[in-house]
């Protein structure tokens, strides 16, 4: 009986690869994005985050999706296919993402395909985006 609680809480303490849980973690941006939720939008990054070289932060990020929400705007967002590559004790994601824009002007211009590269690292046992970086594709 011992080792059979001994295994179940093994069981319990088994994670998740890298791998799993950022794919993870970029599906749950997407679907908080898609539902206008900002918090859930911004949760899995650092709050150092640095988006596209200083123009977006966590903060302004959060914000602006709030700011959409309040115009009467949605955002869709598609991801593609997530290709992760190690480096070091971090990860680098890629992935094409198809945003559309639904509402009154804000969204329509920004509306296309785009090639997104983010970083990611551990932190207090959760990986977090500390860097992305993206580009329009068409």
């Amino acid at each position: 009986m011992a080792c059979i609680v001994a295994l179940l809480a093994l069981a319990g303490c088994h994670r998740a690869p890298a791998e799993s849980r950022i794919r993870e973690a970029i599906q749950r941006m997407a679907q908080a994005a898609e539902r206008d939720d900002a918090g859930a939008l911004v949760e899995p990054l650092t709050a150092d985050f640095d988006g596209n070289g200083g123009e977006l932060d966590r903060q302004r990020l959060g914000g602006l999706l709030r700011l959409l929400r309040l115009r009467g705007e949605h955002a869709g967002v598609a991801p593609g296919p997530i290709d992760l590559e190690p480096r070091g004790s971090r990860w680098v994601a890629t992935v094409t993402v198809t945003l559309t824009g639904h509402g009154s002007g804000l969204l329509p211009e920004e509306a296309g395909v785009y090639r997104v590269e983010s970083a990611w690292r551990e932190e207090g046992g959760e990986w977090r985006c500390y860097s992305a970086s993206w580009r329009r594709e068409l």
